[in-house]
């Protein structure tokens, strides 16, 4: 239980990183160049280029820090990965956005970083934990052998006098009527 609050505390430091890179840049594009009275979509394509910069910071930050040690060898798998779950996320909190602007018509600044920053957001996150740990940085895809190729396996050992039974274990054995290495009779 400690080591999961830990990786949830560290998830939501990430998450702040994350907050304040979306929050900042979605409040700069919808204050200029993508506000409403320039481009109807505004609101919602300026939340597109927030959250997928902010995706990226938090690509990094849970994979050297969070998870760190469950993050798995291929690289570009987990970041495809990784992107999916957090688009997944992400469209979570544009729906709770697209919902408040366009069908509940709640279009002022604050309206709108209620729904999309603060509810979406909460949804959101719940979701892309879930998935992170489950799915993306699970424990069993951890980097715990060679980078390259795993370690070999230690041939099974003979102990009641039958050879094993593995197919393995079994080409390793030494033939019938061959001495053993190291026993007094071997050339």
């Amino acid at each position: 239980m400690r080591k999961l609050m830990t990786q949830f505390a560290r998830f939501g430091v990430v998450g702040v990183v994350g907050l304040v890179i979306d929050f900042g840049v979605f409040n700069l594009l919808r204050a200029t160049v993508l506000a409403p009275e320039n481009l109807h979509e505004g609101p919602v394509l300026a939340k597109v280029v927030s959250t997928a910069l902010a995706i990226v910071a938090n690509w990094i930050g849970n994979r050297f820090w969070t998870f760190r040690e469950h993050r798995g060898r291929q690289l570009w798998r987990e970041f495809v990965e990784f992107l999916v779950v957090s688009l997944g996320g992400m469209a979570i909190g544009l729906a709770c956005l697209w919902v408040s602007h366009y069908l509940l018509g709640f279009t002022s600044i604050l309206a709108d970083n209620i729904s999309g920053n603060v509810l979406g957001l909460a949804l959101g996150t719940a979701f892309r934990f879930t998935f992170y740990k489950l799915w993306v940085f699970a424990p069993h895809r951890g980097e715990t052998g060679p980078a390259v190729f795993p370690a070999a396996e230690a041939p099974e050992q003979v102990t009641d006098g039958r050879r094993p039974s593995s197919r393995r274990a079994a080409a390793t054995a030494p033939a019938a009527g061959a001495m053993p290495p190291g026993s007094p009779t071997a050339p």
